[in-house]
């Protein structure tokens, strides 16, 4: 099983100006990475290479320190940085990432390979894919989802006949073709692959000695095998099912490759009943055990509105709501509320301080940022975009690197 972890994340910037995009802490405690090897381990696969490469010591870290298995069942979950070892050049695609490190598919000679990316949010049993796959007797099985025709050109579109076998793809055209029966629906690659171990090894030797290719399994490696008549199946995402989810959950998937995106992902943890369900006690996304204490909240001033106070939220180990009030957002470990402060619709990372009387709106704040008392940020915009990130829907971002002890940057 190898996991595409290697990208840069422009569009998430400036949350990975020091991380890659897997790396970038989610729902509080976990990072983006957390959810697919979730999905891997509870589907009984625990042969797993992470193959890394932008700004990767966080994610390598992470994974050497949380996601350590049994070695003794032949169990692991490795990270492989870019190693040079075809020649002296980087990853220059997915498919060269995986070609570069086909030494890990030989070594081990398995039958099939997942190849899976690590940024995105979503459950599945990933045996289900397998199984279809073996039934189908495939060459290459890729995952596939129904989006609006609005927000094809964003994704490899698949074309397929009726018996799911994929005759066309085009990848991330202007106008790409719809769904058999649907005039408005694409059926979009999530960018999870299954593959015959040896097809899969040929196709990368193969595509190595194009000249101009592009080195990308959706842009290069299977609309070849697709023109050259394979048996290339979509597998149906929305059919399958998690222990423990309701009927209402599948298909549930997110692309979080932008600002918004991400913080959507993240409101959606907080609704009343989530269809990313992080209290699945059957299909559970690990992470790292941490020895912060529980969350606090303390005083009742109701008199003088100083009452610790989370509506709506999700707030992690270590927090302290000291005072304060949030609605609406995502705390994650060790952060502190102080007193008359308020915090809604915004995603705080570790150990984030909100200063007295402040108050934060739509925010993504990194880890370690202190705001000062008496600071509004997400009221007025215009001010907004000169001290910090702001995005076309107006989702500020406080990088880790602002400036805390500048009153007159928080204070424009």
């Amino acid at each position: 099983m190898m996991i595409l972890a290697g990208g840069e994340g422009k569009r998430l910037y400036p949350l990975t100006l020091d991380r890659a995009k897997p790396a970038v802490p989610f729902a509080g405690r976990y990072r983006i990475i957390d959810i697919v090897l979730s999905n891997f381990v509870n589907s009984g696969l625990s042969r797993i290479k992470v193959l890394t490469q932008y700004k990767s010591a966080s994610l390598e870290e992470h994974i050497a320190r949380v996601w350590r298995l049994s070695p003794i069942l032949d169990q692991f979950i490795e990270a492989i940085p870019a190693q040079q070892r075809t020649g002296l050049s980087w990853f220059k695609g997915s498919a060269d990432a995986v070609f570069q490190c086909q030494h890990v598919i030989t070594d081990e000679r398995p039958e099939i390979v997942c190849i899976f990316g690590g940024d995105h949010v979503y459950k599945m049993d990933i045996r289900q894919m397998i199984q279809a796959h073996i039934a189908k007797k495939a060459t290459a099985t890729v995952a596939a989802i129904p989006v609006p025709r609005s927000d094809a050109s964003e994704f490899g579109v698949l074309e397929i006949n009726e018996e799911g076998r994929i005759v066309a793809f085009h990848e991330k055209v202007k106008n790409p073709p719809t769904m058999p029966g649907s005039d408005d629906m694409c059926l979009a690659s999530m960018g999870n692959y299954v593959f015959d171990s040896d097809v899969l090894i040929r196709e990368l030797n193969r595509d190595a000695n194009v000249e101009a290719s592009k080195h990308d399994f959706g842009h290069d490696i299977l609309p070849r095998m697709v023109a050259d008549g394979q048996e290339i199946f979509a597998y149906d995402f929305a059919q399958n099912r998690v222990p423990g989810e309701e009927d209402r959950a599948l298909g549930y998937w997110r692309d979080i490759g932008t600002i918004e995106a991400y913080w959507e992902a993240q409101m959606d943890l907080i609704a009343i009943h989530p269809l990313f369900n992080l209290y699945n006690e059957r299909w559970p996304i690990r992470t790292g055990v941490t020895h912060d204490p529980p969350a606090k909240f303390v005083f009742r001033d109701e008199a003088h509105a100083r009452v610790g106070i989370a509506t709506d939220s999700m707030v992690s180990h270590g927090c302290i709501i000291s005072g304060g009030r949030i609605h609406r957002s995502v705390l994650s470990v060790g952060c502190r509320i102080n007193s008359f402060s308020e915090v809604e619709e915004s995603v705080l990372f570790e150990r984030v301080r909100i200063g007295r009387h402040s108050k934060i709106r739509r925010c993504i704040i990194d880890k370690d940022v202190e705001v000062p008392s008496g600071v509004e940020v997400g009221f007025n915009l215009e001010a907004d975009r000169k001290r910090f990130f702001v995005t076309e829907n107006g989702l500020v971002v406080i990088p880790k690197r602002a400036k805390l002890d500048d009153e007159k940057m928080w204070r424009l």
